[in-house]
């Protein structure tokens, strides 16, 4: 995001998040505040996301999304490497992706975040 007021927010989000941990009620409010910066920015993408994701927090209480699996490096290797995270870790990467949606891997692991909501969303 390019606004300063939205990455001050989201800073806001990761350091309350860390401090305190998923304090449900405050996170929905602060995500609720934070999409309409990204549909200024024309972000269809980055709305989506924030939208599944405070949707999905005020269902879960939780945030039962993991991180994004690797692809492998090496062309050789069949692996995917899965990186087991905790809520609070997984959804303080995702607004680290936020920062800058610019960076082409941030915006390919934020299609991952937003078909996995989709996904949990679907089934549940």
């Amino acid at each position: 995001m390019k606004n300063p007021k939205a990455q001050k927010l989201i800073d806001k989000i990761q350091h309350d998040l860390m401090r305190n941990g998923l304090i449900i009620n405050t996170l929905v409010e602060d995500l609720k505040q934070l999409r309409p910066f990204a549909i200024e920015e024309e972000d269809p993408l980055l709305a989506k996301v924030i939208r599944l994701t405070y949707e999905h927090v005020k269902a879960t209480n939780s945030f039962e999304i993991p991180i994004p699996e690797d692809e492998p490096l090496d062309e050789n290797e069949n692996e995917i490497t899965a990186i087991e995270s905790t809520p609070q870790e997984s959804l303080d990467y995702l607004l680290s992706l936020m920062h800058d949606t610019s960076i082409k891997n941030n915006v390919i692991d934020l299609r991952e975040y937003s078909n996995a909501l989709t996904a949990y969303a679907d089934e549940n």
